[in-house]
C-alpha cells in the first residue's frame, strides 16, 4: 500500500513544504510561520500512514 497515489502525493507535499520551510529561513523572512508551516505540512504524511495502519472499523469513530 506504500506505492499508492496518496502516499506518493503527501511525500511530495512535504518536501515542496520543506523547501518553502527552508527558503524562508535562509531569507530571515519568517520564522512563527514557516515553523508551523513546517509541522502542520510535513503531518500530513503521518496522518495518511496511521490512518493505514487502523487494524478494524472501529479505529474509526462514526
Amino acid at each position: 500500500m506504500e506505492n499508492s497515489i496518496l502516499y506518493s502525493k503527501s511525500y511530495a507535499f512535504a518536501i515542496r513544504v520543506f523547501n518553502a520551510y527552508k527558503f524562508l529561513s535562509n531569507q530571515q523572512r519568517e520564522f512563527i510561520l514557516s515553523k508551523q508551516l513546517l509541522k502542520s505540512g510535513t503531518s500530513i504524511g503521518v496522518n495518511v500512514a496511521e490512518a493505514n495502519g487502523a487494524i478494524s472499523n472501529s479505529d474509526f469513530p462514526a
